[in-house]
């Protein structure tokens, strides 16, 4: 996968990006401020990827289409929005294709395409003859001075026996010369103190705000390798390297090999416009990885042996390594590497390893703290990344209760008293049938008007318990009591009311195809997580969720939107009393009879949740009481009263066309046996 590189006429107007992956099939669109946005001749089967150039105002917002060949080959073609043309090897051009070294230019842009670095291992002496194994010489760095290692080592750090950290050396053999490996512990870092304690004091100043604003892991890897180069003058390249560590949840220890396969480099930045790329040692960031510690790797640079064969470097002479230590950067490295001529050009001494070590230990420190830096954001964004998506899955009322706590506990189902509510959409079946060719369309169409429902359960404090096709299922009380004290039959019927009302008002508009049915009913049952081995979901269980999902059933057939069980309603009657009449709390309800649903033997109290719109017509209060009587007559068996009294009510009233047709099918005289019970089966 190359890199690309823009660079313009200010040595602050760079950066470097990885182009993505062939397999991603994904466009680059370069711009002063892109967008994912196409003209329909252009769109592509994946949105592209809006890389922003804002210092050159020659640019365009939409300037310049990047596709990625096969053999690091990249394809260049003009945004017909682009204003200016697009230069490649000095003439203007349309469309071309463009190889690793080459570069065109844009305005005051240059982009040049540079392969992205490999890995290179370190040498055995099966590699290079018995005679010819590079040797290396470990230490570690005591506590509180990082520089006296370079002078004695660690006891133990013989490059015949290995050192005192248990770590594997290479077997005894005739150096060619020497390899010196250093680790710092973090805490001796800690201790030390920055010889240019100024400057490094600026520099992290600013670095928060610099790696802060970072959108994405891409623009925060850019931000971190470019504040790396400029704290470490002696610094040529910076690379940002993942390896695959074991599992350790397992009982497998973290024994990490230098087989490149297992690594990656996420990011890669070189100093100015320098344009070569240097390998990564693998050797090197395997031992950070399995000493856990910051480690510095130092040879000759006049011995091109040992350059060549241990880094395959030949232009530098010492790179470093520092772990990030959190789990959102679970084997990752800096990896920063320059050479001492860097550091004699700033006045500081490079005749003996002692000098070097103590000069490049003040980089290693800072390298620590900007990896702690990265570590914590990535972290606070990895949680931040897991909450979002928990927040799919979990109402924020579920959340606000598990969090900080054992979820574990919290989760486990319990009985309580609940208010249910089933949601459906009128008009699916019909709907379906007409977009059958364009599922995609109707799902659109379907998750919009439930997600109006679902607003309003959350809004309420509910939670969402289910999704059922075209219906939704959400549920109070659990697993904390409602703010305020609420009880949760009011705020079910708060969101019914709400989202009933919602949902109308789109179906006049025309902004939806469907209408609505709800029902709510209330009492204990069970709630938490609910399942079995292979899979659970946070759901409530039992009578009352049958009841619900049976009176959202019958609002079809009465031809009303919101229906409610006696507890429900009582409790509501209950909050009207304490409030005064103007209240926009309060709630119009009418009685509906005894009914007995499908697979219920118990009959229920049925009471219509009265949504009023404004330009339709609702019945008054008076119209209420009228059909209240008429229903008594009706439950009572006198059926000659219940027929005159219905045909009183308005002819757009459907509830009373329920007691209509069975008055007339049992012509106007109640059945023998007769219970005042309406029954509906299945």
């Amino acid at each position: 996968m190359p890199d690309l590189i823009a660079q313009g006429t200010e040595r602050d107007s760079r950066w470097r990006r990885g182009l993505p992956e062939l397999a991603a099939g994904r466009d680059v669109l370069i711009g002063r401020e892109p967008r994912t946005s196409f003209e329909v001749a252009q769109r592509r089967h994946v949105a592209a990827i809006p890389w922003s150039i804002p210092w050159d105002k020659t640019i365009s917002r939409h300037h310049a289409v990047l596709t990625l060949l096969e053999g690091d080959r990249v394809r260049v073609t003009k945004d017909p929005r682009g204003r200016n043309p697009i230069f490649y090897r000095g003439q203007p051009r349309e469309t071309f294709v463009v190889v690793p070294g080459e570069h065109f230019v844009i305005g005051e842009t240059t982009f040049t395409l540079a392969r992205r670095p490999g890995f290179t291992a370190g040498v055995s002496p099966a590699q290079t003859g018995a005679d010819q194994a590079v040797s290396v010489r470990r230490g570690n760095a005591p506590e509180g001075d990082t520089s006296k290692a370079a002078e004695g080592f660690t006891p133990g750090g013989d490059a015949d026996t290995g050192d005192a950290s248990g770590l594997p050396m290479n077997p005894p053999a005739v150096p060619m010369g020497d390899v010196t490996e250093m680790a710092f512990a973090a805490s001796a870092l800690r201790q030390r103190s920055f010889r240019d304690t100024q400057t490094r004091i600026d520099l992290l100043a600013r670095l928060p705000d610099l790696v802060a604003g970072s959108v994405g892991d891409e623009e925060l890897f850019a931000r971190v390798t470019d504040a790396l180069l400029r704290a470490t003058p002696s610094a040529s390249a910076v690379a940002i390297v993942k390896a695959s560590l074991p599992d350790e949840s397992h009982g497998t220890s973290q024994d990490v090999g230098s087989n490149s396969q297992s690594m990656r480099i996420l990011h890669y930045d070189v100093r100015d416009n320098q344009t070569e790329s240097q390998d990564v040692s693998s050797k090197l960031v395997a031992a950070t990885l399995r000493r856990r510690e910051s480690v510095l790797h130092l040879w000759e640079a006049n011995d091109h042996a040992i350059a060549n064969q241990y880094t395959a470097m030949a232009n530098v002479d010492w790179a470093f390594c520092v772990p990030l230590r959190s789990d959102a950067c679970r084997g990752w490295v800096l990896y920063v590497t320059g050479s001492r001529s860097s550091i004699a050009a700033s006045g500081q001494r490079t005749d003996d390893t002692k000098s070097i070590i103590d000069r490049l230990s003040d980089d290693v420190k800072f390298a620590e703290v900007v990896g702690s830096l990265i570590s914590g954001i990535r972290q606070t964004n990895h949680f931040q990344q897991r909450h979002a998506a928990m927040r799919r899955f979990f109402a924020p009322v579920v959340l606000d209760a598990i969090a900080g706590k054992d979820s574990e506990s919290w989760l486990q189902p319990r009985e309580c008293n609940l208010s249910v509510m089933f949601c459906d959409l009128r008009g699916f079946s019909q709907t379906s049938e007409v977009h059958s060719d364009q599922l995609l369309v109707l799902l659109e169409q379907v998750s919009a008007a439930l997600g109006v429902m679902t607003k309003h359960i959350l809004e309420t404090e509910g939670v969402i318990g289910d999704f059922h096709g075209d219906a939704a299922m959400g549920f109070w009380g659990w697993p904390l009591p409602l703010s305020g004290s609420i009880d949760p039959k009011l705020a079910a019927t708060l969101a019914a009311a709400n989202a009933a009302s919602a949902i109308r008002r789109d179906y006049a508009r025309g902004d939806s195809v469907f209408r609505c049915g709800i029902g709510i009913a209330s009492g204990p049952a069970v709630a938490g997580r609910i399942g079995t081995v292979d899979q659970v979901k946070v759901t409530a269980f039992g009578p009352v969720v049958n009841l619900a999902s049976r009176l959202e059933g019958l609002t079809k057939v009465f031809g009303v939107e919101v229906l409610v069980d006696q507890v429900t309603a009582n409790r509501l009657i209950d909050c009207q009393k304490e409030l005064p009449d103007d209240a926009p709390e309060r709630v119009i309800l009418r009685y509906l009879g005894r009914v007995r649903v499908a697979g219920i033997k118990t009959a229920v109290e049925l009471h219509q949740l009265v949504v009023p719109i404004e330009g339709q017509p609702t019945l008054d209060e008076t119209q209420r009481r009228q059909s209240k009587s008429a229903w008594d007559a009706f439950t009572a068996g006198d059926w000659d009263s219940a027929y005159e009294q219905l045909h009183r009510l308005p002819a757009w009233d459907r509830p009373k066309d329920v007691l209509l047709q069975k008055i007339l099918t049992h012509h106007r005289t109640a059945p023998p046996g007769w219970d005042g019970v309406l029954e509906f089966g299945k």
